[in-house]
């Protein structure tokens, strides 16, 4: 807001242009981040990117060890990565009031076609509450649930949401 009380236009415009380019200079950068799910089938279990009927997800996120003889932090050049881009992210958050994460989903879905972009948000909403179905329902109807979540999953997946 300016001292007339009028939305200052430039600072939008300057916000959408800081998008843009951070976007463009950690696009090279960004490796989307797969799910990973753990499946059971006839008492065998597998782990796939692949979502199935039941699956869990399950955290794969980098560790950072530490060297024993020196007690240096060993960080691979993925890790490295994303914290240079977590940090960039907090610097332009006054400007794009974007979260470090919030940015990550953005640049994933920035080429993304419109109805995509929508179909990914209404996934967004609709996946949290599926998975608290799934946890929450009876034997009898975690079935039905476990299906409806497998085809959402699928979905997210095939949009590349």
């Amino acid at each position: 807001m300016n001292i007339q009380g009028r939305a200052n236009p430039h600072a939008a415009a300057s916000a959408r242009w800081a998008i843009v380019l951070m976007t463009g200079l950690t696009a090279s950068a960004v490796a989307q981040a797969q799910a990973v799910y753990r499946c059971e089938t006839h008492g065998r279990i597998g782990y796939s990117h692949e979502p199935c009927v039941g699956a869990k997800v399950i955290d794969t996120t980098p560790t950072q060890g530490l060297d024993k003889s020196t007690g240096a932090s060993r960080k691979g050049r993925d890790v490295q990565r994303e914290e240079i881009k977590r940090s960039l992210n907090e610097a332009m958050r006054p400007l794009t009031g974007m979260s470090h994460e919030q940015t990550k989903v953005f640049e994933r879905r920035f080429k993304l076609p419109a109805s995509a972009q929508a179909e990914c948000k209404l996934l967004d909403m609709r996946l949290p509450d599926q998975e608290q179905m799934v946890r929450n329902s009876a034997q009898a109807a975690r079935a039905e649930a476990e299906v409806q979540l497998f085809l959402s999953r699928r979905r997210f997946r095939e949009l590349g949401c």
